[in-house]
Formats: C-alpha cells, structure tokens, sequence
C-alpha cells in the first residue's frame, strides 16, 4: 500500500518550517504536524501585564529537574513555535565557533561541517528572514558572499548616545542583526512599526519574521502542503530500520500514519523525549545527552541624570569580547540589548530582589537593558531523559565562572565610566530553555553521535532531525538562524538525493513577499482554522 504522505514533518518551528518551506515546490505530498495550534490574533498579543504574567501563553507543562524539583519551562506550542515569541536577533555562528575551542570552563567540541560549507545556506536564511544589518562593523563576523537584505534599524538618540561612547572606549557596536519585515526607506511598504512590544511579544501585525509567518505560511500557499494542528506525536514505530508509521492524537483522536520521509523537529528537549519514548536512533545511547541552553543575564544600567525614552531599542550590540579579552585569554560571549523592559517585565526578572512596583517603574523611566550571553558547554551527564513521569530535565549550568567575570568586566570598565551609576542584574535559570540545543548531535561516528551530516539518523533510513538538536555545540550566538540555514541545507540533501529534484539558491527566498500575513489560500485543517478563511488564521 502508498504510504499516506511523502513527507511528515513534526513540528512547525524554525526547523520544520524551513523544510517544509525549502521542499513546498517538489510537488510531494508534505504533511506538518503541529501539537498546539495558531497562537491567536487579539489584543492581549501586545499587553505587557498578560505576556508577564504568571501564564501568558506559555504551554501548561512542567517537568522534573535534577533534583526532583518541578520546571515549569517557558514554553510555546503554537504555528511557529518558539519563535512566537522570540525576540528576532539572528546571528550566524562565528568560523570559530565550528573549530574546537578552549574555554575556561572546558572545551567547545569541533564541528564536522565548518562555517565554509554553511555560509551559502546562511545567505539564504538571512534571505527568507528578512535580516536587518550592516555588513563590516562587527569585527568577530565571518566571510560574507553578499550583503544583509535589508538596511540596519537606526539607534535613537538615548542607544546613539550608548553606542558613541562605547566607540571612544575602543569597542566596535554593531547595529543587531534584526528578522523584522520592515522597510526603512518607505516604512508603509512592509508592516513592521518599530513598536515597543516586539521583544518578546508576539507580533499582532505580522511583522516578525517567526517561523510560522516566513515559513510556514508561506509553504502553505503550495496545495501539496497541508498542516494538522492539535496533532501530537507520541510514538515512531521502527520496522526493519524504517520508520513506518507516526502515533499520536490529533484533537484528542488516535492518529496513525505513514510516509516515506519522517522529518523530526520537535526542539532539542521534546525531540529528545520524541525518540527514547519510541526507543529508535539510539544506538549509541546518545540521544538527549550533551543538552546546551546558554548562559544568560541581564543587567539594567541606570543613570539617573538621563532617562531612557526610547521606543525601539534592541539595535545595539557589542561582540568585542566574543574571543576573550586582554584580561581573559578565553571566549565571554555578546552583549546586546533587549526590547525596551516594561515594569511588568521587570518586576518578573527581579522578583527573587524584592523590587516593588515604584522600583520597577522607576527602572523603566532610566534603565538601558543589556543582555549578556556566554556559551554553556556540551556534556553527556546535561541530559534529557524520559521516565513514567514525562521528562527529567537533568540538566546543570556549567562554564558560569568565565560568563559572571563577563559581566563584571563590561559593568565595570565600559558602564561605570559613561555614567551609568546604579544596575540591577538577573541571571537566568532552568525554566528559561529558549536556546535549547544539543541532543541529538550530528557527527562521523555513529557510536559517537546520533545523526550523519545531512542530519539523518545513523540507525533509520528515512528519519531526520532538523531542530538544534544536531549542534555538537552553539557558541554565544543565538541559534535561529544557523538552525534555518542548516535546514536549507539539509532540505537541499533531501530534494537532491530523495526526489531527485534541483537544488537551492538564494533566489528560491525572495524578498519580494512584503505581506507575509496574506498568505491565506493554504491546506490547513483544524477544529476552527479553515482554508481561504482570513479571520480563522490566528495571529
């Protein structure tokens, strides 16, 4: 009997999407299976007291930790994913970051593709994202074979202000690499308003370029392309070295399906669990080990004789200390400033302080929020498990020493000295899994890793993995984007060596869609979203 799809996808976030994005025009029956469903289009979208609250849209999940405690992690099953709510800064990963590398708190493994063979794929990515940015002012990017498709957001006056003095210490900010649809010539082009809840709200006007508004919808608008919501994967059934069928509810229902090509993108911690609870790849017993999320901070610099009117404040970043410092021989990470915080927000980030409404208003009316991000390190014992309980999320911070020397460095040398006298800091912990990354390594040996280089997996023919689960490691940049460009790249592998079929360029991600919300005529099926439906789209 024919299977009932070419191609299941599981999963609509950034790796699904661009593979269901990249093989859309094959013809092939193409089937993404999404658990959640379209994040809805209201006003909430933008209300900073419902986005940091207590639920917002966070998925109702906990987990174990790795001591028994309860995660509640931040979370999103939405069309999309993660990248809902993502604060859309998308940097390629440095040549360095895909050699070995010493840190202080042990060693970044070497990759076994290098930034050579990814630059193409990344030029495509920054293509179907839409980055903003300016070629040449950051002095730890790699080669480049073209420019960034889209002019860099300018600073307003307050970041200009940051961002001028940095200069004259020596340092060399860079305008940030920024996914948002936007024109800045001719602004009434393109819908992005550079507003104040786009980091990290979802975006009510479509104007970030997440994954369900780049890439999946626009694979949508293929009639070979279709997307179940309320669809969840419980179990890959293996036979013969094949994956032959797909298990799970959609709407509450049991679902059983086939295909000849099962794509698995799921994020690194549910496509971990995905695979143990359906005992396949792990031959090598590797898979949900090597777990990575980052080390992050952030720090709230005030200086009280100069308020922080601005609007749109995420332009500015500083990779000068990417590679070490003359004071420390070893990586730190990049420093960049996140969406202008409400006091909603602060009043989350610093509650274990005590901060009181007064207070965080206050931080709002001075506060420049900077946000720091170091490289956490890849070890077999930082592990996702799965037990009759659901995930064991056994996972500990490691490589801190180097990223707390970080941030007293730049405090201390580089804030202190332009006038900023009072800071608050909050360092994140277990529940923040937003760059998650690391349990299903792609490698050369399959007793070493999960996954070959075209991210198949060792043990079964006609399985992929396309999350940041093959990352061997993700240096201190944020992973989106090398995850799109990997997924092109990967997608290219399927369309070349499955459907024999031509492979990708960067013309095949133009620029030339300016309303990525009106693509509306697609083969959705779901309990309350149907096809040619505008209003039942969701945000």
């Amino acid at each position: 009997m024919p299977n009932d799809f070419d191609v299941i996808i599981i999963g609509s976030g950034a790796g699904g999407g661009t593979i269901a994005y990249t093989l859309a025009d094959t013809g092939k029956r193409i089937l993404i299976l999404e658990q959640g469903t379209f994040l809805p289009r209201e006003k909430r979208n933008w209300d900073p007291a419902f986005i940091f609250g207590e639920d917002g849209y966070k998925a109702d999940i906990n987990w174990e930790g790795p001591d028994g405690e309860n995660i509640r992690p931040i979370v999103y099953y939405n069309v999309g994913g993660n990248t809902k709510m993502y604060g859309a800064l998308l940097h390629r990963q440095r040549p360095e970051d895909f050699e070995k590398q010493q840190h202080r708190g042990g060693v970044s493994p070497e990759w076994p593709i290098k930034y050579d063979e990814y630059e193409p794929y990344y030029m495509m990515a920054e293509h179907v994202m839409k980055i903003h940015g300016n070629r040449g002012e950051d002095p730890t990017e790699g080669w480049y074979s073209g420019p960034f498709p889209f002019k860099a957001f300018p600073h307003e006056r307050r970041i200009q202000e940051v961002a001028d003095n940095l200069e004259r210490m020596g340092l060399h900010p860079h305008h940030s690499n920024l996914a948002l649809n936007r024109d800045m010539e001719e602004p009434w082009r393109r819908p992005c308003i550079a507003c104040n809840t786009c980091d990290p709200f979802p975006c009510m006007v479509h104007a970030k370029s997440d994954a369900e508004t780049a890439l999946v919808r626009p694979a949508l608008k293929h009639e070979n392309v279709t997307l179940w919501t309320g669809s969840r994967v419980e179990k890959l059934i293996e036979e013969n070295g094949k994956i032959t069928r797909v298990e799970g509810t959609r709407d509450g229902e049991p679902m059983s399906l086939s295909a000849d090509l099962v794509v698995v993108s799921c994020g690194a911690i549910q496509t971990a669990a995905l695979l143990l609870r359906s005992r396949v790849a792990n031959s090598s017993d590797q898979v949900g080990r090597n777990f990575t999320k980052h080390n992050q901070s952030g720090i709230s610099a005030m200086d009280y004789s100069n308020p922080n009117p601005t609007i749109f404040q995420k332009t500015l970043g500083v990779h000068d200390f990417y590679h070490g410092s003359p004071e420390h021989p070893y990586p730190l990470g990049t420093i960049q400033l996140t969406g202008k915080a409400h006091w909603t927000r602060i009043m989350g980030d610093y509650a274990s302080q005590g901060i009181d409404e007064q207070r965080a208003r206050e931080v709002q009316q001075y506060a420049v929020d900077f946000w720091f991000t170091s490289e956490d390190l890849p070890d077999a014992n930082n592990r996702i498990e799965w037990t009759d309980k659901g995930i064991k999320f056994n996972y500990r911070p490691n490589n801190r020493e180097s990223h707390f020397e970080f941030l007293d460095y730049f405090q201390e040398n580089y804030l202190k000295p332009q006038g900023f006298t009072d800071f608050m800091r909050s360092t994140k912990g277990l529940e923040f899994t937003w760059h998650q990354a690391g349990t299903a390594q792609f490698g050369t040996d399959p007793k070493k890793s999960v996954l070959d280089v075209n991210c198949k997996a060792w043990d079964v023919d006609n399985l992929y993995v396309v999350d940041a689960s093959f990352q061997p490691s993700q240096g201190a940049t944020n992973p989106t984007l090398t995850v799109v460009a990997n997924a092109i790249r990967v997608g290219e592998h399927l369309r070349k060596d499955w459907f024999a079929s031509d492979g990708v360029s960067v013309e095949d991600y133009p620029l030339s869609d300016p309303y990525m919300a009106d693509s509306a005529g697609a083969q959705v099926l779901a309990p309350t979203y149907k096809a040619g439906d505008d209003e039942s789209w969701g945000a």
